[in-house]
């Protein structure tokens, strides 16, 4: 019997807010609430990707996991090396630098993440340089191995990023988030800044360093097509809140929350025969700053009741590991991705 997988990250009840100020006296009259009351968890060697809309808040939350932002409330309880479960949202910062090396981030532009005035050799080598490896040979050794795990000659060690293209950028990237072995990687949309042509080659190594090296990830995507080739489980995320977290398959094909339904319709299908009608929701995305009441989603919502505008929502089990945020959940058929008929991956 294979044993259970353990989880190595749990979030519970994280919140980011941001005050206002306003005045010469820059006095707080309000917040935004960026990220507000977000649960979920990842096991060993699991995909879970964040999705939703431009300023939902997947990327503040990912900031906050890895501590480059401090959490507002809320636990972050990251399992260590060791076993330990360590809460990251309540280390004060000099209790934070043994954990930067099991914790590393995949940025979203492979071309401003990279210093354009060092070689790949140091950029990747850094990491191991402020880890406390100070022996030169034993840092080069150590880049050409991370160069042939992302697939590039060790013969670029000299070279400087203005010389390769955004993939190959993004591999240099990806071979420095893993300098140091880390369990966890926090890939803040990897592909999106890049060619459609090189995207998949990007996505395939991830999933095989995955396989290699174990690795846990926590995928940051607004791309469904990429996120249903890569992902274990998707959490959508609408103003600040996830409405929706489920394994892959069954999120694409039985979706709970009208949230979810309207991201998928808007997925392209690889089939010339079918056409789908795109749901696009009503007015404009809530402000993080004044959210409506009740269900943050209800003045866009076509299916919104009166209990939607009064009463807010909890996230609550639908079935197996499925997880709603909506009152009609058990009530609305909503419409999927047929099987059959997958989203085009790029």
């Amino acid at each position: 019997m294979t044993a259970e997988p353990q989880t190595i990250l749990e979030v519970e009840g994280l919140r980011k807010w941001f005050p206002i100020s306003r005045g010469l006296l820059r006095r707080v009259v309000g917040h935004v609430r960026a990220v507000d009351d977000v649960t979920f968890s990842i096991k060993h060697g699991e995909t879970l990707s964040l999705v939703g809309e431009s300023g939902c808040g997947k990327t503040t939350t990912s900031r906050c996991i890895l501590r480059a932002l401090t959490p507002t409330d809320g636990a972050i309880r990251f399992r260590t090396e060791t076993g330990e479960q360590v809460d990251v949202a309540k280390l004060p910062k000099a209790g934070l630098r043994p954990l930067r090396r099991q914790m590393q981030m995949i940025f979203q532009d492979p071309f401003s993440s990279l210093n354009p005035r060092m070689t790949i050799t140091d950029i990747i080598a850094e990491p191991l340089l402020v880890n406390g490896v100070r022996d030169l040979e034993t840092r080069r050794r150590r880049v050409r191995e991370l160069l042939d795990l992302v697939q590039l000659p060790a013969a670029y060690m000299n070279r400087f990023p203005h010389a390769f293209s955004g993939g190959q950028r993004q591999r240099i990237g990806i071979a420095r988030a893993l300098a140091l072995n880390p369990a966890l990687i926090v890939a803040d949309e990897p592909v999106s800044a890049l060619d459609v042509s090189v995207q998949a080659q990007v996505v395939n190594l991830l999933l095989d360093l995955q396989d290699r090296l174990g690795l846990s990830y926590l995928f940051v995507a607004h791309d469904l097509s990429v996120v249903k080739h890569v992902s274990d489980r998707v959490a959508v995320m609408y103003v600040g809140k996830i409405v929706e977290l489920a394994p892959t398959a069954d999120l694409f094909t039985r979706p709970r929350h009208p949230y979810t339904e309207a991201l998928l319709s808007a997925v392209p299908v690889p089939d010339p025969r079918r056409r789908t009608g795109r749901i696009v929701p009503l007015g404009e995305v809530a402000d993080p700053a004044n959210p409506p009441s009740g269900c943050h989603f209800h003045p866009r919502c076509r299916y919104a009741v009166e209990r939607c505008r009064v009463e807010i929502p909890a996230l609550r089990p639908m079935a197996d590991d499925h997880l709603a945020r909506c009152h009609l959940a058990e009530e609305l058929n909503l419409a999927g991705v047929q099987e059959g008929h997958p989203p085009a991956t790029t």
